[in-house]
């Protein structure tokens, strides 16, 4: 078959078109990805910058636009910058924010049970608490519990076992407690009360003044690196350990649920594995920082380091499990503490004769 020039000009642009043309089906044919750009106002319980606490939280914010390409902003507010410290809560349930960082048991007021996704008295170690909640049926309570209150939370951090705390004077007995006015939140505070002291309940840029001024007489706070940055040494030189309040505290994103259900299934992993790795970068953290700035505050500062007494320590393990016992007074507080006592026992059980006994061995043997 022969074309002749005129013909031939026709099929070549006629071929074109069809070429174009197919291209443009094939695109229209392709599933768009989205390219929606969104921004998402995350409020905090921390100072701005503060190390560990403020810096995780920024971590995780700038984590999830990076990972996103920037089609997810994540701007951070630090305590009181759009809303209070302790109504972030409320904030991201509202809607008038869309997440939070912050520490679970400072929603305590909502329900007894949240105290459990932090810690409580006498709990789980940061080891044990990851492990409850991602194979122990700890996360489903917990999102049953926060689903109550419109909200969608994850670990996303974790300080480790924290100091007993700061103390104008030494403890030598649980007579030594009563009277003393103490800075500790959650369940840690209500043991207090029990033995006779008096718990406060302040945000982390409150304690200091507070410590200073005389108005708290003691103090918890994080551990020594956070400690040493807040100066608590320049106003109390007894600094006690272990602390039974905290033995590993979690910290959580909380998103607001109609916010965290608008995203697809590979935003919603892209969010979760973002705090997921902020949860091991934070623990791994404070475990690098802590040494070294506790041999500063002993070296440098004076600080004189005391364990509790076994006697101090025992009136904390009794009325811890008392306390315990009374956040199971409606169902799903009935089942949180069922699921951590189950946990505390056979995660526990194992811990005792592997990590905890080869540190025992460990130092026991090299110092």
């Amino acid at each position: 078959m022969t074309i002749s020039k005129l013909d031939r000009r026709s099929f070549i642009k006629t071929a074109g078109l069809v070429t174009v043309g197919g291209a443009a089906a094939t695109a229209l044919a392709t599933p768009a990805i989205s390219q929606e750009m969104r921004e998402l106002k995350m409020v905090t319980t921390w100072p701005k910058n503060f190390p560990g606490l403020g810096t995780g939280a920024q971590r995780v914010a700038d984590r999830i636009t990076a990972a996103s390409g920037g089609r997810i902003t994540v701007k951070l507010y630090a305590a009181g910058e759009l809303v209070p410290p302790f109504e972030s809560f409320d904030a991201v349930s509202s809607g008038t924010a869309d997440m939070y960082h912050g520490a679970e048991y400072y929603w305590q007021g909502k329900h007894k049970a949240f105290n459990f996704f932090t810690a409580v008295p006498m709990g789980l170690t940061a080891n044990e608490l990851d492990a409850w909640v991602n194979f122990g049926g700890g996360q489903e309570l917990w999102d049953e519990l926060s689903a109550e209150f419109g909200v969608k939370s994850f670990m996303a951090g974790n300080t480790g076992v924290q100091m007993g705390g700061w103390f104008r004077k030494e403890i030598n007995s649980l007579e030594d407690m009563k009277g003393l006015k103490m800075r500790m939140p959650g369940l840690g505070g209500e043991v207090l009360r029990r033995i006779g002291a008096t718990a406060v309940a302040l945000p982390g840029g409150e304690i200091f003044p507070s410590l200073q001024s005389g108005a708290i007489d003691a103090t918890e706070w994080v551990g020594p690196w956070n400690d040493l940055a807040f100066g608590f040494y320049k106003v109390a030189k007894f600094y006690y350990w272990p602390g039974f309040h905290e033995p590993g505290a979690g910290l959580a994103l909380g998103m607001n649920k109609s916010i965290w259900e608008s995203f697809d299934a590979a935003d919603k992993a892209l969010i979760a594995a973002c705090c997921a790795q902020e949860n091991n970068t934070m623990y791994s953290e404070y475990n690098a920082k802590n040494g070294a700035a506790l041999a500063e505050l002993t070296d440098k500062h004076g600080v004189q380091l005391r364990e509790f007494p076994e006697e101090v320590f025992a009136g904390f393990a009794k009325y811890s499990e008392e306390v315990l016992d009374e956040t199971a007074d409606t169902d799903i507080g009935r089942r949180v503490l069922e699921s951590f006592r189950s946990a505390r026992t056979e995660i526990g059980s194992w811990g005792s004769i592997a990590e905890q006994a080869y540190v025992t061995a460990r130092t026991k043997s090299l110092g």
